[in-house]
């Protein structure tokens, strides 16, 4: 209730162009709060809000902004202002914001960048998208292993405040190598004269520039770090990511699952932000695919339109057999894709997995079958299309749940997203092999 009625206060004095007013209340609010106001405005009332804040936080604010409308700033704000903009932003946050911006605007950008940032946005911006070094800051806090733990706090003193974090210090020679890790509580702890060297920790854990950002983030989750130091190939400190970073890349990484899960098409842009055009195109394909894959199963069904013609009652349970197959493939897609993300699971778990569902398809369906018996039974009809129905109820789930299973294995060997072997896809294979599977067990049973 205080937000909104905070927000209320903005827009009101802003209406009144009261901007002394606006400013002096901007400085009470939180940064994500002020840069949720901007989002809100239209883009001259945002140009104006965004020039009052003070300088030293309008970087902080503008890092927090929607991609659409930092755009709308940028080529609102003059040559100057550019400038003081992304000296004064941290260098992950300008690399994340740029790679959003087009092309034309990048270039207007970087030419009016000072020359250090400039320099140091085309380095990050040479990583490939996924990469560690993509999402690292190189704004750590560096000591040397000859320096006195008193020297260590008068250097973080002089040079912390512009650190992206200095609970986590890190020691470097003069090659800039990075020989170990020292946490601001261990330097507190130490006494003046104790040397960095003694008591930095050398068991290191660090990442390579050219690793993947998730796999920086696994990383970071595994260990409970804050940071973790990025290397180049000859070991020298280059970045960190930090935990911002981290969350923020498992965040878009589950959310594109997420999508393949559901026969999408990942979007980069939220919900309402993605036009009514771009929401087809990550729809339609995947739509297409599952149609294909339903005349398939309409194909294999009009094979047996003979059996059906003697026996009706069949054509009754082909729903409850693919609902039942393509639901407990995701069951186990969904359990063995999560341990994957998680790391909890390696290929050469493949046969320990295929004989564990083997044996949970048949605790769960020998009962379910022996109710489906009594109950076809009880409809009236024969006891060997009961047991015909009932048998594919057993065959239909266990191989589902072992497509479950080996799908994605197959796919993480063939370095293709786990994810998109979810839902829609086990769906539509299981669809046509229970269809298969029922009038073969059908046709053999009931000597048609």
């Amino acid at each position: 209730m205080a937000k909104r009625t905070t927000q209320a206060s903005l827009g009101f004095l802003l209406g009144q162009r009261n901007y002394y007013a606006l400013r002096e209340l901007v400085l009470t609010m939180n940064e994500v709060d002020i840069a949720s106001f901007i989002n809100a405005l239209p883009e001259e009332e945002a140009l104006k809000c965004f020039r009052l804040l003070p300088k030293n936080i309008a970087s902080d604010i503008f890092a927090e902004l929607e991609p659409d409308v930092q755009r709308r700033l940028v080529e609102g704000i003059n040559e100057r202002e550019i400038k003081q903009l992304f000296d004064e932003l941290a260098v992950d946050d300008a690399v994340d914001i740029i790679e959003e911006m087009p092309a034309e605007l990048v270039k207007h950008i970087l030419k009016n960048a000072s020359a250090d940032t400039r320099a140091l946005l085309n380095q990050y911006l040479m990583y490939p998208a996924d990469s560690a070094g993509s999402v690292m800051t190189a704004e750590f806090t560096d000591l040397r292993a000859d320096m006195t733990a008193s020297e260590a706090l008068a250097h973080i003193r002089m040079h912390g405040e512009d650190k992206e974090t200095i609970y986590t210090c890190y020691v470097v020679n003069k090659q800039n190598i990075l020989q170990g890790v020292l946490s601001i509580r261990a330097l507190f702890s130490a006494n003046d004269d104790d040397l960095i060297g003694d008591l930095m920790v050398t068991n290191l854990i660090c990442i390579q520039t050219t690793d993947t950002s998730e796999n920086a983030s696994k990383l970071m989750r595994k260990y409970n770090l804050i940071a973790l130091p990025v290397v180049d190939t000859e070991s020298r400190l280059v970045g960190i990511v930090t935990i911002d970073d981290a969350v923020e890349v498992l965040q878009e990484e589950a959310t594109e699952d997420l999508e393949l899960m559901a026969a999408m098409a990942p979007s980069t842009k939220p919900y309402l932000k993605t036009g009514v055009i771009e929401l087809a195109k990550n729809r339609f394909l995947w739509l297409l695919i599952l149609m294909l894959s339903g005349i398939v199963s309409e194909i294999v069904v009009g094979r047996y339109e003979a059996a059906i013609s003697v026996i009706p009652i069949l054509v009754a349970f082909i729903p409850m057999l693919s609902d039942m197959g393509g639901d407990a493939g995701s069951q186990v897609s969904t359990l063995i894709i999560r341990g994957m993300a998680l790391d909890e699971i390696a290929w050469n778990d493949t046969l320990s997995m295929l004989v564990k569902e083997l044996f949970v398809s048949l605790m769960v369906t020998i009962p379910l079958a022996a109710l489906n018996y009594f109950r076809v039974m009880a409809g009236g009809a024969e006891p060997l299309v009961a047991l015909t129905i009932s048998f594919a109820l057993i065959c239909t789930v266990t191989m589902a749940n072992i497509l479950g299973v080996f799908l994605p294995v197959l796919a993480r060997l063939c370095r293709i997203d786990p994810a998109l072997m979810a839902t829609p896809m086990i769906a539509s294979m299981v669809d046509i092999l229970s269809m298969i599977i029922y009038f073969t067990i059908a046709r053999t049973l009931l000597q048609f």
